[in-house]
């Protein structure tokens, strides 16, 4: 098993960053039914202000090279245009567990 974690800084002002990440929460928690190889999702909201980082998401796939089918994949790809136009920053750590 692989999990696939993402971390988002996105750019506006607290009230355009708190409703994209929400839609984003949204769209990504829909993925494991629309993705065969997605075993699960949890997406994470900061609630701490004095913390730069605005959502993280954890994603559980079988293989490594799941990772690559779930990223294009349509839903996650319209998932992640959600918050398109407000990232700053992205960081991603992959790992079989």
């Amino acid at each position: 098993m692989v999990k696939h974690i993402v971390s988002f800084q996105l750019n506006g002002s607290a009230t355009e960053r708190l409703d994209a990440a929400r839609r984003f929460k949204d769209a990504l928690m829909a993925l494991p039914e629309q993705i065969s190889v997605l075993q699960s999702m949890e997406v994470g909201i900061n609630e701490n202000p004095a913390e730069d980082w605005d959502v993280v998401l954890t994603a559980v796939v079988p293989t490594m090279s799941d990772v690559q089918t779930y990223a294009t994949h349509p839903a996650h790809v319209a998932a992640a245009a959600i918050i398109a136009p407000l990232r700053r920053n992205r960081a991603c750590v992959d790992y079989e567990f």
